[in-house]
């Protein structure tokens, strides 16, 4: 036994390899784990009492996961080369490949979950017994944080399978359950749990000496290799015009995945494991694959386990549920609720109005339902725990109540009030929560009786698909309060980020300074159809001009006046976009909820962009360049993220980069907009935001703060 696997070989020959990684939930590969793997099969190959192996899990939430990314994020900061970039994952690929080639039949006993090079690993093996249970589910998703697999995986699984099927698998990175895995070939039986080791144990008992096909005389891939193969064009041809359209060029993982299949399946299998590690290599000691990691896996888990909430105050999962407002966002957050398993009054000022809101989410289930998200069953359960209704008394003994009405500082005030005397005594621990977007809580929390025990928590639409929820301290907010408030963010199964109250907080600021710069660009003549492709091909998730006509125009004639009531700096009050909101507004151009913005919305029919904007705001005869007006859509978000960092308004730069990615589409290739920062490095970024101020206005001028971290070459993420 070593200290992360057990070799037990039983009276008929078969030896039981058992994985259990020490101190991880699950099992991972890491250098130890590699090195004794290693020793395992020296010892399969040589031990003459054993007959063959079946590899099995010691955990009992899955098989194994893939590498531990934390071994791997610092590759490129590191600034190590290709080629040694590789040889991290030379030792565990060499163990695979002897396993394999050991002599004897190895047959992988999968009882759980296996991804990555849990999933390479079970490649490896002869044969494949999956159990038969839904979160039993196998996978490549490498690509997903910018990487190939690069234990075998994109050799052996063409040539177990054929590329045509392979590689939408490899480029998608998505998760097999066991019906289709089964159906696809990735593996060879799928059976109960009780029956998993004695199938793998037959196998191996039935077939001595067993390679693998690909390790055979005169073995083919099936359905051809190469650019002769039937399938050539839609793979290959076809197949890179597509990556090239899904990820404009910046991701390069999808592209480095096609070329190590078409060159490695046209070569004996050592030499295609040799070219899968060379493009392994350029990747991970490339930016995008340490961006991806860094911000959508490790500080995404981080928020999962609620990285910000205060020690020491223990945990009280939110019974009963208030939600003021029984529109689209009080209706979104009811919804989430119920499904979690909370009950909920959805409260608004009449029954009409609370059925409404009821109705609304009745109609989003049952489109879940249609979908296979859930079961009739589920949905009836869900609207049980709902209770609508106009009656403030209904909220008492809520433990927690969510306000999610107008945006309007009155309009709140009232809530508020209403709420406290419909409450009565409130219960212990109760948190008051705002669902403000723009207005500062620390205000709001002025309306209410115990200002320590208020909060904001900003969702985002809709509701019901969006994963992160904005976390915004007051300036008396307590710890309990944080808490408990990420406690529910977690009981909703949505990520959290935590940040100071300022004026629009840290996503509106940056949310605001992003389309403001795509109606600037369009008040100046560049032509909408340009800022339109110029955020697609950066790869923001939806451009500035689109996105302002989802959220509607209205509504940011009324945060641009309320900034100027509440006599907010300059910079806070967007005044190079205030002229087209006018403009627009003037002709009845409100956005999608009016039929129609900087784009036409006809029924049917896919969006366009209205004609009108080329009377409205003429074209340039000269057009900028391309890169230029990316450029301004990057730089400009990651420039006021970085004020919002030296303000204190975001503690940690990992909440900065989720937020950015996840609540707003910043490009995830860049990892969050102060990670795009350290990737173009702060020096490069403070003189292209230099020039742009120079030519764009003084919104680009970077600070004194910044212009230091420059000159000291301060990066926001350390090794």
């Amino acid at each position: 036994m070593t200290n992360h696997i057990l070799l037990e070989v039983g009276d008929d020959g078969v030896a039981l390899v058992t994985l259990n990684v020490a101190g991880r939930a699950i099992n991972v590969f890491t250098p130890e784990f590699t090195s004794e793997l290693q020793a395992v099969v020296d010892q399969l190959a040589s031990r003459t009492d054993i007959v063959g192996a079946v590899i099995t899990s010691g955990k009992p939430n899955g098989f194994m996961a893939g590498a531990d990314l934390l071994d791997f994020v610092h590759v490129h900061d590191r600034g190590l080369a290709p080629r040694e970039a590789a040889q991290l994952v030379a030792p565990a690929a060499a163990a695979l490949r002897a396993l394999e080639r050991c002599g004897k039949p190895v047959a992988a006993a999968i009882n759980g979950l296996a991804l990555g090079g849990g999933f390479e690993l079970c490649l490896a093996c002869h044969y494949r017994v999956l159990v038969d249970e839904p979160k039993a589910v196998v996978g490549l998703p490498e690509v997903t944080v910018g990487l190939l697999p690069a234990g075998g995986g994109t050799q052996r699984l063409p040539r177990l399978i054929g590329i045509a099927k392979a590689l939408p698998l490899l480029l998608t990175g998505r998760h097999v359950a066991g019906a289709q895995a089964l159906e696809l070939g990735l593996v060879d039986a799928l059976v109960p749990a009780a029956d998993v080791l004695a199938t793998a144990r037959r196998w191996v008992l039935a077939h001595p000496g067993w390679q693998q096909p690909w390790d055979r005389k005169g073995f083919a891939v099936p359905g051809g290799a190469g650019a002769l193969a039937p399938h050539a064009t839609e793979s290959f041809g076809l197949g890179m015009a597509k990556i090239r359209r899904d990820t404009q060029d910046n991701f390069p993982a999808p592209a480095a995945i096609l070329a190590s299949v078409y060159e490695g399946t046209l070569l004996p299998v050592d030499r295609g494991l040799a070219v899968e590690q060379a493009h392994f290599g350029q990747l991970l000691a490339g930016p995008v694959a340490r961006n991806l990691m860094r911000t959508m896996f490790i500080h995404k888990g981080a928020a999962r386990r609620l990285a910000r909430r205060p020690e020491g105050i223990a945990k009280q999962p939110v019974q009963r549920l208030g939600v003021l407002g029984a529109g689209m966002m009080g209706a979104g957050i009811a919804q989430v609720a119920a499904a979690a398993g909370i009950d909920v009054i959805l409260l608004d000022a009449t029954q009409v109005a609370a059925d409404a809101g009821k109705a609304r989410i009745a109609a989003g289930c049952a489109r879940d339902v249609k979908a296979g998200r859930c079961t009739q069953e589920q949905v009836e359960a869900r609207l049980a725990r709902i209770r609508a209704t106009p009656d403030y008394g209904d909220l008492r003994g809520c433990d927690f109540v969510v306000e999610a009405v107008f945006e309007d500082r009155a309009v709140k005030g009232q809530a508020f009030g209403h709420a406290k005397e419909g409450l009565g005594t409130l219960p212990a621990g109760f948190v008051m929560a705002t669902n403000t977007s723009t207005l500062p809580v620390s205000g709001l929390a002025a309306n209410w009786a115990q200002p320590e025990e208020f909060i904001g928590l900003h969702f985002f639409s809709p509701v019901e698909r969006m994963a992160l929820v904005e976390v915004i301290k007051g300036e008396r907010t307590s710890p309990h309060a944080l808490a408990r408030a990420l406690d529910l963010v977690a009981q909703l199964g949505k990520l959290p980020i935590v940040v100071n109250d300022s004026p629009g907080f840290y996503t509106s600021r940056i949310f605001c300074a992003y389309i403001d710069e795509g109606m600037a660009m369009l008040r100046e003549g560049v032509a909408p159809a340009l800022i339109e492709n110029a955020a697609k091909q950066a790869g923001f998730a939806t451009s500035p001009l689109a996105v302002t006509d989802e959220v509607s125009l209205d509504l940011q004639q009324r945060v641009i006046a309320q900034a100027e009531a509440d006599g907010l700096a300059a910079r806070f009050l967007r005044q190079h976009a205030k002229p087209v909101v006018e403009a627009m507004l003037a002709r009845g151009r409100l956005g999608r909820k009016s039929g129609g913005g900087f784009h036409d919305f006809s029924p049917g029919q896919p969006k366009r962009l209205w004609p009108g904007l080329a009377e409205l705001f003429r074209p340039a005869a000269q057009q900028p360049e391309l890169t230029d007006v990316k450029h301004r859509l990057l730089y400009i978000q990651a420039l006021e993220s970085a004020r919002c960092v030296q303000e204190g308004v975001v503690p940690e730069p990992a909440d900065a980069d989720l937020g950015s990615v996840l609540a707003l589409g910043y490009p995830s290739w860049t990892g969050g907009t102060l990670s795009f920062i350290d990737t173009v490095g702060p020096g490069h970024f403070v003189a292209e935001c230099d020039r742009l101020a120079d030519q764009h206005g003084e919104r680009f001028r970077p600070c004194a703060w910044l212009r230091e971290r420059a000159r000291a070459r301060s990066a926001f993420y350390s090794v």
